[in-house]
């Protein structure tokens, strides 16, 4: 490969990925707890296993699809069909979860269970070869950290698709079923786009993990003298799991304390919408302070912010809402910027250690545990809302919520994923210790290339 700059244009073939598994990665997680309790009238309890059960089969499914793609990748020099099968067959999935016929509220959490589970499985198929893609565009961490950025920017782009579009697709064509089966349909046609794009449009990029490929046991094997991969991957599957907590409580805290479901699009695009600005502030601090001190910085100035959201959710403002949740999003930035700047530099320093590249192995291991850590966040949410008595709903009958469960929804909201931010911390301080020079020795001289 080359060690010229990487081309906007084949920066943006990568990147434009990034929209798809953004609008995938937060939608189920904004939306679909709330169309199971509030529309399909589904028990918090049973809403909470939909979401989770899924996801189990995905943790064990994703390093499976890792090793796939890397003997793909040893037979043809690239990760292009697994991309493509998940390209194609995830958007009718999808609608399929938020078009669930008309029928009791178990068989709507059996339909909607089913096609989630489907849904996931071929997300993962474009979503585990295509994470393994920076470690293998450029042999210059310098554009492997622009490939990254762009990666961020369109991963932005495409939360704010699903969090600030999709809310008004659903209350557009009317609210209930019949708008989350529009909505269903719209951003499925959306991740046909933008998947499709970078599918076809990474397979310039050449993959070589070696001349023979691991099973998964035996990958795994391989894998677990890496001990900087694992200790970073803990700490950002931990905040994925605080994340996807936040997402799954943003249309409670709209519909039943600000009174206003539509809020759930405007909280959401304050939480996300500061990346646009603050990728490139982040990226410059790291080159000057270090991407690892950064993300410690990024680490407690999240943990303080979540922590403050508590006393404005609780005053009922909107407004102190919004202005909370965009603090948020500032240092929510940082802490999706900058461990993905990290992970590909990992997988590389793993093939000089062990002998054995497995870029597609260790993306399904990373892919694994932060789709888990993202479905048990509702999973999790929803147990807070059965143990404070949160009362279900269909769409046409809106429920009286007691004092314990708005109660609870507010401290799920905020300080449930505040103390899940700071149990994060352990690992990441884990990761700057296992690594032998100090906490960029990882990743190498921040300055080279």
């Amino acid at each position: 490969m080359s060690a010229a700059p990487l081309p906007r244009p084949r920066l943006l073939a990568y990147g434009i990925g990034s929209v798809g598994t953004g609008v995938f990665s937060a939608l189920p997680g904004l939306l679909l707890l709330y169309y199971l309790t509030d529309v399909l009238g589904v028990a918090a309890g049973l809403a909470g296993l939909v979401l989770v059960l899924p996801k189990v089969w995905d943790m064990l499914v994703d390093p499976v699809i890792g090793v796939a793609s890397d003997r793909e990748a040893v037979r043809t020099g690239g990760r292009f069909r697994l991309m493509l099968a998940g390209a194609l067959a995830l958007p009718p999935l999808f609608a399929a979860v938020f078009a669930a016929p008309a029928g009791s509220p178990g068989w709507s959490a059996l339909w909607v269970g089913a096609a989630f589970l489907l849904a996931t499985t071929a997300f993962n198929l474009f979503q585990v070869p295509y994470a393994a893609l920076p470690a293998e565009i450029s042999p210059r961490r310098d554009q492997r950290s622009r490939a990254v950025s762009w990666r961020v920017v369109c991963l932005t782009l495409g939360i704010l698709a699903a969090g600030g579009l999709a809310p008004l697709v659903v209350e557009a064509a009317g609210g209930g079923r019949a708008g989350h089966a529009a909505m269903g349909a719209v951003i499925g046609a959306v991740l046909c786009a933008a998947l499709s794009a970078a599918a076809l449009g990474t397979r310039w990029i050449p993959s070589r993990p070696g001349p023979n490929t691991l099973g998964p046991v035996a990958a795994f094997r391989a894998a677990r003298g890496n001990r900087p991969f694992f200790a970073l991957a803990a700490a950002f599957s931990t905040q994925a799991l605080a994340v996807s907590v936040m997402l799954a409580g943003a249309p409670y805290v709209a519909a039943h304390l600000l009174d206003d479901y539509g809020l759930t699009s405007a909280m959401f695009v304050c939480v996300v919408g500061p990346s646009l600005v603050a990728v490139p502030a982040w990226s410059a601090l790291a080159r000057r302070f270090g991407t690892v001190n950064c993300y410690l910085a990024a680490l407690a100035a999240m943990t303080a912010a979540s922590a403050l959201l508590f006393p404005a959710v609780l005053t009922g403002s909107a407004a102190a809402v919004l202005a909370g949740t965009g603090l948020v999003g500032v240092f929510y930035t940082g802490l999706q910027l900058l461990p993905l700047s990290l992970l590909p530099e990992t997988v590389r320093a793993d093939a000089g250690r062990s002998g054995q590249a497995q870029a597609g192995a260790f993306t399904g291991l990373w892919t694994g545990l932060e789709t888990g850590a993202m479905a048990l966040g509702p999973g999790l949410f929803s147990a807070v809302l059965a143990a404070t008595a949160f009362r279900s709903s269909d769409a046409a009958t809106a429920a009286v919520q007691p004092e314990s469960a708005l109660m609870g929804l507010s401290q799920g909201f905020t300080l449930l994923p505040a103390a899940l931010f700071l149990v994060s911390l352990v690992p990441l301080l884990a990761f700057a210790k296992s690594t032998a020079a100090g906490p960029e020795s990882v990743v190498g001289d921040e300055s080279a290339a």
